[in-house]
């Protein structure tokens, strides 16, 4: 007689498997389009309006197309709901949920905590239950396993368990889901097995840990590693500015080197579901375990000044010209967290935002992908294109290096504007515009 993980192995290579995601947003979605190519998928989420979109036949998000969330929809192989019953019709159910920070930088499990109560209530024997969610080390032993084996069942005997580290680069067309290897460790050998089956289906490089705790770690580390070095290359920004190097100039002759060396780069903040949140987890974790994460903890407050070192830029900038914060007109360009994207999550655009709000100044936005963002409490929508934004404005700021900001007619547009000051956080201008103070982060800007 066969085993439940033998039948599982057995349902994925046959194709006859069914996978149920549960979140449909930057992570979730994208991997629920790749396995619906393949295999049936159903899709959970909470939010009404996602819901009613992804039946209509609309994507909510850039990495995935409208086509293809009405073919997966048309095809029968995706469906949609917000009705947890339906996690019993699943063999495999994947979480990839928010995983937040609180006001007091502490992670925030609330939603992995609430869709493993779904899970446990819908639970039974022979399903893999694999957290996609990025979290600290030891997440899924002591919080994941414990609130399935509510069910009555047990972690790794009646139902398998994994985790897998999502590594979803939002806006990247050459790396996409199935691109990316995938890290999978699970609560045993036989569910480690179970989970590189399923991923195999549409992605052919898996790469095998020991544990969950492993997998949870690989995520830590890789983006602990961008944010340490976004910060080395924020403090040598700020350094360089009153040596007067231009840092990015350096940064790119050090990149020239053929080992030994990787380029980062100096901006306004950092932003998105990982960089700004994982230093914290750790650290967080961290303490539990008696260690001071100091080097992880400064660097996350380098990568913090950078928003109020923006700020501070701007005022300089006006006061050159011989206006004050409170009686500027600026315009914001560039509200995603990063370029040619239309996400704004963690984006360093609203604080800078809302502290010039509230030191009196007039704003206009504009981003080509983002049509509004809230900032202190409330709707700000984005100008129809670039020229109407600079119309009767006296400050730019450029915080998003879009690709739209960097053409020659943005460059026209800039020199024959009412604008006095520009600050650039994103080295976008090759030259300095004629007439204009302008300032940037990392740019010799202070030398007398």
């Amino acid at each position: 007689m066969k085993n439940k993980t033998e039948v599982l192995l057995q349902k994925i290579q046959s194709g006859t498997i069914t996978v149920g995601i549960i979140g449909l947003g930057y992570v979730g979605l994208p991997l629920a389009i790749a396995f619906a190519n393949r295999v049936h998928v159903i899709g959970f989420d909470t939010n009404d309006d996602t819901i009613h979109t992804l039946n209509s036949g609309h994507s909510h998000i850039l990495d995935v197309s409208d086509a293809a969330i009405h073919e997966r929809i048309s095809s029968g192989m995706f469906t949609v709901t917000s009705d947890s019953h339906n996690m019993e019709r699943c063999d495999v159910i994947i979480i990839c949920v928010p995983t937040p920070l609180t006001a007091n930088k502490i992670p925030d499990l609330s939603y992995v905590k609430d869709a493993c109560v779904n899970v446990s209530s819908n639970l039974k024997k022979g399903q893999l239950v694999i957290l996609e969610s990025t979290t600290y080390p030891g997440t899924t032993e002591e919080i994941v396993v414990p609130i399935l084996e509510k069910s009555g069942l047990s972690a790794g005997i009646d139902f398998g368990v994994a985790y897998s580290p999502e590594r979803i680069d939002p806006g990247n067309k050459q790396y996409t889901v199935s691109d990316i290897p995938k890290v999978i460790g699970g609560l045993t050998p036989e569910n480690t097995k179970a989970a590189v089956s399923l991923y195999n289906i549409i992605i052919e490089d898996t790469v095998s840990v020991i544990d969950t705790r492993t997998a949870e770690a690989v995520k830590m580390i890789e983006n602990i590693y961008r944010n340490v070095n976004i910060a080395l290359a924020n403090e040598l920004a700020l350094i360089f500015e009153h040596m007067g190097v231009d840092a990015w100039q350096a940064i790119d002759a050090a990149a020239t080197k053929p080992y030994g060396f990787m380029p980062f780069y100096p901006g306004p903040g950092i932003g998105g579901h990982c960089i700004p949140l994982d230093p914290y987890y750790l650290s967080y974790q961290a303490k539990r375990y008696g260690f001071i994460p100091r080097f992880i903890e400064t660097s996350g407050e380098i990568n913090t000044f950078m928003l109020m070192h923006v700020v501070n830029l701007i005022d300089e900038g006006l006061k050159k010209a011989g206006i004050t914060m409170s009686d500027a007109s600026i315009c914001v360009f560039g509200l995603a967290y990063k370029k040619n994207i239309d996400d704004t999550r963690e984006s360093p655009a609203i604080p800078i935002i809302e502290e010039l709000l509230r030191r009196g100044a007039v704003l206009k936005l504009y981003d080509p992908h983002v049509p509004a963002i809230y900032a202190d409490g409330q709707k700000i929508n984005s100008e129809i294109d670039i020229a109407t934004a600079l119309n009767s404005s006296e400050c730019a700021v450029f915080l998003t290096d879009h690709e739209e900001f960097k053409t020659p007619e943005t460059f026209r547009d800039l020199e024959s504007s009412s604008v006095q000051v520009i600050v650039d956080c994103r080295n976008i201008f090759p030259k300095v515009p004629s007439g204009k103070v302008y300032l940037g982060i990392g740019k010799p800007h202070r030398v007398e």
